[in-house]
């Protein structure tokens, strides 16, 4: 969590308040992985998650195998 606290506070008295959560995530790191549908569902559904990150992301496919 990062916390903040209120500008102009006076020192001392504990951290602030919770103010969001962060994950911290390094380029190349596997987010998700499916199995048991075809390639094509698993494409449309990563591409609508997509959607939803602040990042880049990437669909990868092991070479011969189903995914």
């Amino acid at each position: 969590p990062v916390t903040m606290r209120p500008a102009e506070t006076r020192m001392g008295s504990g951290k602030g308040s919770p103010e969001f959560w962060v994950a911290v995530v390094k380029p190349g790191r596997i987010i998700y992985e499916i199995a048991g549908v075809s390639e094509e569902v698993a494409r449309e559904a990563m591409r609508l998650a997509a959607n939803k990150f602040p990042i880049k992301l990437k669909f990868i496919s092991r070479e011969g195998e189903k995914v």
